[in-house]
């Protein structure tokens, strides 16, 4: 029987409480496939350790997580520390450190579920990320701070490395899609050198790849294309930054930022890749037993398909969406059930 070592950090916020239904769910199932098991260590690492220690990574923790298959992460963020502290204190040295390069982010509207747009239904898309430099690089500085001439810089940093192998991997993923399509998000109209070379390297890598439809638009027109034209999408690939942003909107407009989920890869597997749900720490409703563990769970079939067992993941997503399909729903879409009884309803049907 094959064994995976797993890190759940479950952070700040609601990350606790859907990292460890999504923990007892995975138990559920990998206890009921019988081919593999799961073995969890939790890491503590959240902003009250930060701010008693000063730190979010003890010195070796990184060492100590490459040598796990993956990492379920919860989420980072607290009221009492700003938030580029935190985010550069715990999410970021993980997806940097590890060369997490790939973020995969998947919208569409499941069974039960409705969305925003009256067509909702054409949502299926996938939402690749550059995860590793672009505007989040850290690149910049400040000087003359407090004085009336004080200067901020923010370096998007866009190595042909870099480029060249995210949009590999969006071919390759747009290429085991039925509609093999890729849109290029750009906004090399205003950004004209990191942008122009993000765009000169995709059709260089688009050569590759004929069998991929492919086509380009700009950052700000493709929020539009994706509330009223949702079917012309199918895989998008942008940057650092913009796929942030899209993202979002793609998860708002599917229903619920609580149904989805991300992948943080390491493609290659040289080091463990990390996965999360998209909907952050959200300090308003925690503790309250009403955050949506969909798309931790979601998250976890995603974890379950890059580890190698693909028929657990579909299983899973199987539960997930008859449970949605039912009404089980948390507040966020408009439910009364709380966290624990989506949960329990979820491994109810995994034990079937």
């Amino acid at each position: 029987m094959k064994t995976y070592n797993i890190a759940a950090v479950p952070g700040d916020g609601i990350g606790v409480e859907v990292i460890e239904a999504g923990i007892q769910v995975l138990k559920a199932l990998a206890q009921r496939a019988g081919t593999f098991a799961l073995n969890f260590k939790q890491f503590d690492w959240n902003s009250d350790n930060f701010l008693k220690h000063g730190h979010y990574i003890p010195e070796g923790g990184l060492e100590e997580l490459k040598t796990f298959d993956s990492i379920f992460f919860g989420a980072v963020g607290a009221l009492n520390v700003p938030d580029h502290v935190s985010l550069w204190g715990l999410r970021l040295p993980i997806c940097q450190g590890f060369d997490q390069y790939a973020n995969v982010r998947p919208a569409r509207v499941l069974p039960g579920v409705k969305s925003p747009l009256h067509n909702g239904h054409e949502i299926d898309w996938v939402v690749i990320r550059e995860n590793s430099e672009g505007e989040y690089s850290g690149n910049g500085g400040r000087v003359h701070r407090g004085l009336p001439e004080e200067v901020a810089t923010e370096v998007s940093v866009f190595t042909r490395t870099g480029v060249e192998r995210i949009h590999r991997f969006a071919f390759e993923l747009a290429r085991t899609r039925p509609r093999k399509h890729l849109t290029l998000v750009t906004k090399s109209n205003a950004q004209r050198h990191g942008m122009v070379l993000w765009d000169e390297i995709f059709y260089e890598v688009a050569k590759d790849f004929p069998d991929v439809k492919v086509d380009k638009e700009l950052v700000d027109a493709v929020t539009t294309r994706m509330v009223l034209k949702p079917s012309t999408l199918d895989v998008i690939v942008a940057t650092n930054l913009h796929a942030d942003i899209l993202s979002d909107l793609a998860a708002a407009l599917s229903g619920s930022l609580g149904i989805a989920p991300t992948a943080n890869l390491n493609p290659g597997k040289r080091f463990p890749s990390m996965f999360e749900p998209i909907h952050g720490s959200a300090f308003d409703i925690t503790g309250k037993g009403v955050a949506n563990p969909i798309a931790t769970f979601w998250t976890a079939a995603m974890m379950l398909e890059h580890l190698g067992e693909p028929a657990a993941a579909r299983q899973l997503m199987s539960a997930i969406e008859a449970v949605t399909e039912a009404g089980v729903h948390t507040p966020d879409l408009g439910g009364t059930a709380t966290t624990r009884q989506v949960t329990d309803a979820v491994i109810e049907l995994i034990k079937r």
